[in-house]
């Protein structure tokens, strides 16, 4: 069963811009989203302004994954904590921060290439090259310094794991 996942960590504000939250950092983040844009290919309106670190790096298993975008954040984890907590603190905020880990589960015969495969002869691994079988990406451990960066910045753990092999 083909997995494609990625990790990412998030500050979410309804007042605070991506921008304004870059600027009080010092990280730039992967990804943005502005609190009520629309765009043709996302006709969803953000409800909050939200500022991401991502990795989607193919071929990592999820520990992994998580320690690509934590090792761009601890150096600041001060400065992190202290914005996740002035945006959870400010009157009709509700901001937020989280560590976020999506899984799409597709079905072995699936048309469509997981992410990191190449096709049947074989699976590419993140170094670019190619490998005899793909790594095992079920199953992943939270480890200790993970969960003390998400208490230092009061963030949440979501996990959505999405069931595609119908």
């Amino acid at each position: 069963m083909p997995v494609e996942q990625y990790v990412y960590f998030a500050l979410s504000s309804t007042h605070m811009s991506a921008q304004e939250m870059t600027a009080v950092l010092g990280v730039e983040p992967d990804e943005t989203s502005v609190r009520g844009s629309r765009r043709a290919a996302q006709p969803v309106r953000p409800a909050c302004h939200r500022w991401k670190v991502v990795c989607r790096e193919p071929g990592l298993a999820v520990d992994e994954q998580i320690d690509r975008v934590l090792d761009r954040l601890r150096p600041h984890t001060g400065r992190v904590a202290a914005l996740a907590r002035q945006l959870e603190e400010a009157p009709g905020e509700g901001g937020s921060a989280v560590l976020a880990v999506v899984r799409y589960f597709r079905a072995a015969d699936d048309s469509e290439t997981s992410a990191g495969r190449t096709d049947s002869d074989g699976y590419r691994g993140p170094d670019g090259m190619d490998v005899p079988h793909p790594p095992n990406l079920f199953g992943w451990a939270l480890q200790r310094d993970a969960m003390e960066f998400l208490l230092a910045t009061g963030a949440v753990l979501d996990v959505d794991e999405y069931d595609l092999t119908r």
